[in-house]
């Protein structure tokens, strides 16, 4: 049963206490890279007999196998894939940067270019349950942003194939490449090159704790987008909440995994209890009740306060992956909220309409790192270069005062290779 805390009444360490793992996969996940690293797709096909129990002839996700899996699928799922990725479009082409450029009438000239990565890859898991949405969510905002090629992993099914909806998503999002490997050795994949997975320059996408430690580690060698954790939600809500409501939105997180947070933060007593009630009513209808449960009783909790300033002050510390706002006026608390991946705004806005169809992306900073970090987005696949041009008339008008600052350092052959050209004049 969810714990039901009053916030004037317990310590803060119960109040903002985090699911931690217990199991270190470092070790494991070091053996599996370097595996990949010296023995490339030998490796991968090993590690996906022992892991996946497939053995696979080939890594390779073919167009036939692709056809296959759209002519699988209902046509009502592609209309909607379609239809959800026109709206992931329309949201992330608003966050395209441009390039700029900044003219100096005294012969100085400075911009900054916006450059995509030449490859992305794209994590997509395929472990007790299959998200096509992530697909979605991960490759439109690569396309998007210009890269030149999305290669996708993914792990496959017992019979040697990829799930079709994963297939069909990919193949609406427009993903160039595909190949069946997941875990840990997907990552080393990506991030070193076999003979069949090209390295790439980004991987993006979650996965469970030896993915995620894989892209620890690999990190430096190539860019990535984040270490997702246990999945959250935390809703604020009111009195005049309808607590069913509340109790499914909490249960859409909490059958992600039994690592998953779900918090509630009422200024209503009343309604926390309800709550709690619902809660037992829903779980044992859901399909994966066993995780659900698992996940309420450890990491769930309901919080009640005294007002719901003090319910935002609550959020904004826990800072969580999804956030709605379950009250009536949401937009005025909205500049209140500093710190949450994604906002659901008011009491029509389940967090599922976001992980599925939306528009704004699913793939958010978990863990309290929604303080420092963001969404994926467009900006997760370019990078930036700046330039400078100055003429010598130009470079003449600073030159002392350059060589000051970089003496100042005590870096005098900064100083000595702006001094060296206004010498040449003498």
């Amino acid at each position: 049963m969810i714990k039901i805390l009053k916030y004037s009444e317990v310590k803060n360490e119960e109040i903002f206490a985090r699911y931690e793992p217990l199991d270190d996969v470092s070790e494991i996940v070091t053996e599996i890279i370097e595996n990949v690293k010296a023995n490339g797709d030998v490796a991968l096909f090993d590690y996906t007999e022992r892991f996946d129990k497939v053995k696979l002839s080939s890594l390779i996700v073919g167009k036939e196998e692709i056809d296959e899996a759209i002519s699988l699928v209902e046509p009502r799922f592609i209309d909607i894939l379609k239809r959800a990725a026109a709206n992931i479009t329309k949201f992330h082409t608003c966050q395209v940067r441009n390039s700029f450029i900044l003219n100096d009438e005294n012969g100085v000239i400075i911009g900054q270019k916006i450059i995509p990565v030449d490859r992305a890859g794209l994590y997509v898991p395929g472990g007790t349950a299959a998200y096509p949405s992530t697909v979605l969510m991960d490759a439109i905002p690569a396309k998007i942003a210009g890269v030149k090629e999305l290669i996708m992993v993914t792990p496959p099914m017992k019979n040697g194939k990829v799930n079709p909806v994963i297939l069909a998503a990919a193949f609406v999002a427009g993903v160039d490449k595909i190949y069946k490997v997941g875990g840990a050795q997907a990552i080393a994949a990506l991030a070193y090159g076999t003979e069949t997975v090209p390295k790439v320059d980004k991987i993006v996408g979650p996965g469970n704790a030896f993915v995620a430690e894989a892209k620890k580690q690999v990190f430096g060698k190539v860019s990535i987008d984040m270490i997702a954790g246990p999945s959250e939600i935390l809703v604020i809500a009111d009195e005049k909440s309808n607590a069913k409501h509340l109790a499914a939105d909490l249960l859409s997180q909490a059958e992600h995994d039994k690592n998953a947070s779900a918090v509630l933060v009422t200024d209503s007593i009343e309604l926390a209890n309800a709550v709690s009630v619902e809660l037992e009513r829903q779980i044992p209808l859901l399909d994966r009740a066993e995780i659900a449960r698992e996940s309420i009783d450890n990491n769930g909790k309901i919080i009640v306060t005294a007002n719901l300033d003090t319910a935002i002050e609550i959020a904004n510390e826990i800072a969580p992956e999804h956030l709605e706002l379950m009250l009536d006026n949401p937009f005025d608390y909205l500049d209140k909220i500093r710190h949450a991946g994604s906002i659901f705004m008011g009491r029509n806005c389940p967090e599922a309409l976001g992980d599925y169809f939306a528009g704004p992306n699913h793939t958010l900073p978990t863990s309290g790192t929604a303080k420092f970090s963001s969404p994926l987005s467009v900006d997760d696949f370019v990078k930036k270069t700046q330039y400078t041009y100055y003429t010598k008339e130009a470079l003449d008008a600073v030159c002392d005062d350059i060589a000051y600052f970089a003496t100042l350092e005590g870096l005098t052959g900064h100083a000595k290779s702006v001094v060296v050209r206004s010498e040449d004049d003498e």
